[in-house]
């Protein structure tokens, strides 16, 4: 298993259903292990509009 693995099977066993986020290179790893997974993927143009969307939704869902 590898560390993007890891962390996609600890979001999952945490009930995240949904990330925002801008794919580049260094997390790239993390996105192929989503293929796998029950988790949607926000694409957003950029960082801080994932920041500022996942904040929104976490108010809202609340």
């Amino acid at each position: 298993m590898t560390g993007a693995q890891a962390l996609v099977r600890g979001l999952e066993a945490e009930e995240v259903d949904l990330i925002f986020g801008y794919p580049g290179g260094a997390i790239l790893p993390v996105y192929d292990a989503l293929i796998n997974s029950s988790i949607k993927h926000i694409l957003v143009r950029q960082e801080q509009a994932a920041v500022h969307a996942a904040g929104g939704y976490a108010r809202v869902r609340r």
